[in-house]
């Protein structure tokens, strides 16, 4: 198989591009248009965390016995709900988080519809989640024995008890492997090696225990019907705030911000300023080393020939 086959925007720069157009997409749809979308992605979350909560939350004596396998058993299954909104279509308020700085910046959408795509989605991504959560995981009763609400309940009342910092934390980390799974699969054409794309730093966040709260809106809630012991203050303000937090820093400025700074301002549209003709050749290490990463970053920042 062709490197050429494989990928769809071989330099940097064309990603950036992508994710500034997914923007600049979703502010062209009209304000229902586009809180249907977002609950479909609230929904699509919700669907890969319900599938993980039955595959890991009917395992409990292997959770005891070796709980790192049952963190990553969690791991491969969740991100069945990125697909669906990546493939399926949906808008997630995390990955938004990435891509509607690269708009802003690049002046092609005003803080207008900067605001009224987050405020919506968010929105629209909570209403998604907790239905999931009510209907096809509540009132279908797949999660109303046991193990599973042992295992859902316990899970709501960890996730509201951590401290504020501990849950920021935690959501700047889940939030820069989500927005790296969509800015990688921007990368490929082939849908197999975007399912691949996705799936790896996904399943690293998954697996680490980090905090998304899009997929907190399922977990939480459900438990809550469930009999946990967690109040809506400690809901909203113990978790899904912190969680919130953390998530719009991992996607803004961990993400989108050292992504446009390297390929989406206008001086990094030109090449770097290096002439390999006219440059004298190296006559140290130190300066070998020098000449070869200005080769490799021209490379990487333009793309090959090939």
């Amino acid at each position: 198989m062709k490197t050429d086959k494989v990928l769809q925007n071989s330099k940097p720069k064309n990603i950036s591009e992508t994710f500034a157009e997914a923007a600049i997409k979703k502010a062209s749809m009209s304000a229902p248009q586009f809180f249907v979308f977002a609950i479909l992605g609230g929904m699509f979350i919700a669907f890969g965390a319900l599938f993980s909560v039955i595959v890991v939350g009917g395992l409990p004596t292997i959770a005891t016995q070796n709980p790192g396998l049952v963190r990553l058993l969690a791991g491969i299954t969740f991100p069945v709900g990125l697909a669906l909104v990546l493939f399926a279509g949906g808008s997630l308020f995390t990955s938004d988080c990435a891509t509607l700085p690269f708009a802003f910046w690049q002046k092609k959408i005003n803080i207008n519809q900067v605001s009224r795509i987050a405020l919506i989605g968010y929105l629209a991504n909570f209403i998604g989640a907790v239905l999931v959560a009510w209907f096809f995981a509540f009132q279908s009763e797949t999660v109303t024995r046991e193990p599973w609400v042992s295992y859902i309940k316990n899970m709501a009342e960890q996730k509201t008890h951590y401290t504020f910092l501990v849950i920021v934390s935690r959501g700047i980390g889940a939030n820069i492997m989500v927005c790296m799974a969509v800015w990688m699969t921007s990368l490929v054409k082939e849908v197999s090696a975007k399912v691949i794309l996705l799936w790896l730093p996904v399943t690293v966040f998954v697996t680490l225990g980090w905090e998304h709260s899009i997929a907190n809106m399922f977990y939480i809630p459900l438990g809550m019907m469930l009999g946990a012991d967690v109040s809506l203050n400690q809901f909203f303000i113990q978790n899904l705030l912190p969680a919130t937090i953390g998530n719009i820093l991992g996607g803004c400025v961990f993400v989108a911000l050292p992504y446009y700074y390297l390929f989406g301002t206008n001086n990094s549209n030109h090449k770097i300023k290096f002439d390999e003709q006219n440059s004298k050749q190296p006559v140290s290490e130190k300066e070998k080393i020098h000449y070869k990463i200005l080769q490799s970053i021209n490379q990487y920042q333009h793309g090959s020939n090939n």
